[in-house]
C-alpha cells in the first residue's frame, strides 16, 4: 500500500482511500504536506490538524467551483465540488467522536455533495428510508435504463459514510451495467449516527427489511432482483441481514468480518491495525455504549457462527490476503459455513495483483469491477 506517512497505517489508509475515490495527487499532497511531521507521533495525535489542513484544500476547491459555476462552467464546478466533498469526508472520518466541530464539518460536506449531484449527476438523488420512527438517509443512483431494473443496497462499515460510497465510483460501475444502487447510512454511521443518534446493533436484518420495503415502493426497481453488499464491518452487517431477510437475491461480503467480536479482543491486545484514530471512543459512539467492558461483551454477538449457514442466496466473499484489520481466516470461515448458498464464492485478492489490503483500498477499482461483474452475472441468470 502506498505510504505517504511512513509507518502510520491509519493515516495512510485515509490517503489511499481518497486517491482511489477520485482524489487528485497534487491536491492530496497539498493537504498532507503541512502535517507530515505530525504523522510520526501516531494516529491519534494531530487529527484536528489533519482536518484543518484537508479542509483548507477542500474550501479552496469550493471557492473555485463557485466561480466556475457563476461563469457557467457547470461540469468543472461539479467536479471540484465532488473532490472537495471527498476530502472532507475522509478528514471528518479521522476525527474524535468528541470533536465539537464534527457535526459542522459533516453538514458542510453534505451541502457540497448536493451541489455536485445537482451539477454533474442528477441521476443520483437523496432519499430517506422509513425505519422505526426515524428516516435513514441514503442516496439512490439510478441506472440509465427503462423499466424496473435490478438494484443493489450498499452498506458501509464502522467509519465510512454514504459520501465515501458514492465517491468510490462503485455505483457508477453498477449503473453502467444497468443496475441501480441504494447507498445507505446505516445505524451507527454517517448522518444516521451524527444527526439522528441511531446506533448499531447485532440484528442488521431490521434495517435490511426497511431498505427492501423502501425499494419495493418504487416503480423503477425489479422486486425479484434486489441484492445487498456491505464493505468492512458491512462484511458482517450484510451476511447477517441476508440470512434472515429472505427477499434479497444475493449478498456480497466486501471484507469478511465473520467474527468482529474476536477482532475487538485482538485490538485490546494491540494485535492488528485499527481503521480510525481514537478507536475505542469511536466504537463506543457507534454502538451506543458508555464503557469498554459492556461494549466488548456486546461485540461477542457480532459474529456469523450459526448465521452464515442460513444464507440461501448467491454469496460472494471478497478479502485481501494482506488485510491488516480482519484476518484472512475469517473469509474461509464464512465460505465454509455458507453451505446452503446455491452459489458461494470466495475471492482472495493478492499483493501481486493489488487489492490485498482492507476491502481492497490499495487497488479499489480492481476489486469493485470484479464485484460488479459478479453481481451482473448473478442477476442476469
Amino acid at each position: 500500500m502506498f505510504e505517504y506517512f511512513p509507518g502510520n497505517y491509519v493515516w495512510n489508509l485515509g490517503v489511499v482511500a481518497t486517491l482511489n475515490s477520485g482524489g487528485l495527487i497534487d491536491e492530496v499532497d497539498r493537504a498532507c504536506r503541512p502535517i507530515k511531521e505530525l504523522a510520526a507521533r501516531g494516529s491519534d495525535v494531530g487529527t484536528a490538524e489533519f482536518m484543518a489542513s484537508w479542509a483548507r484544500v477542500a474550501e479552496d476547491l469550493a471557492t473555485q467551483a463557485a466561480a466556475d459555476e457563476a461563469a457557467g462552467n457547470t461540469r468543472t464546478a461539479g467536479q471540484k465540488y465532488q473532490r472537495a466533498t471527498n476530502y472532507l469526508a475522509q478528514a471528518e472520518r479521522m476525527q474524535s467522536a468528541k470533536s465539537p466541530d464534527r457535526r459542522a464539518f459533516y453538514q458542510r460536506l453534505l451541502d457540497l455533495q448536493q451541489k455536485a449531484f445537482d451539477l454533474i449527476d442528477p441521476a443520483t438523488t437523496r432519499v430517506e428510508i422509513t425505519f422505526e420512527g426515524a428516516l435513514l438517509p441514503a442516496y439512490f443512483k439510478k441506472a440509465p435504463v427503462d423499466g424496473p431494473a435490478p438494484t443493489i443496497i450498499l452498506w458501509n462499515g464502522l467509519d465510512s459514510t454514504k459520501e465515501h460510497m458514492y465517491a468510490s465510483g462503485f455505483a457508477h460501475e453498477l449503473a453502467a451495467r444497468g443496475i441501480h444502487t441504494l447507498m445507505v447510512d446505516c445505524p451507527g454511521s454517517g448522518e444516521a449516527l451524527r444527526f439522528l443518534g441511531l446506533t448499531s446493533r447485532i440484528e442488521t436484518e431490521d434495517w435490511a427489511a426497511a431498505c427492501v420495503d423502501h425499494l419495493l415502493a418504487r416503480d423503477d426497481v425489479d422486486p425479484a432482483r434486489i441484492g445487498l453488499i456491505g464493505w468492512s464491518l458491512g462484511g458482517y452487517y450484510a451476511p447477517r441481514a441476508a440470512a434472515f431477510e429472505k427477499r434479497l437475491a444475493l449478498c456480497v461480503a466486501w471484507g469478511a468480518n465473520h467474527d468482529w467480536g474476536a477482532v475487538q479482543k485482538r485490538r485490546l491486545e494491540r494485535e492488528g491495525e485499527n481503521p480510525v484514530p481514537h478507536y475505542w471512543d469511536h466504537v463506543l459512539w457507534v454502538w451506543g455504549e458508555n464503557d469498554l467492558d459492556t461494549f466488548v461483551k456486546k461485540a461477542e454477538g457480532v459474529n456469523l457462527d450459526g448465521v452464515a449457514e442460513r444464507i440461501t442466496v448467491p454469496f460472494l466473499i471478497c478479502h485481501g490476503e494482506n488485510d491488516r484489520q480482519i484476518p484472512l481466516e475469517y473469509a474461509h470461515r464464512s465460505y465454509q459455513q455458507a453451505v446452503r448458498s446455491p452459489r458461494r464464492e470466495l475471492r482472495v485478492f493478492t499483493a501481486a495483483e493489488g487489492g490485498a489490503e482492507h476491502i481492497g483500498l490499495d487497488h479499489f477499482a480492481h476489486v469493485q469491477t470484479y464485484i460488479a461483474d459478479w453481481v451482473l452475472d448473478v442477476l442476469q441468470k
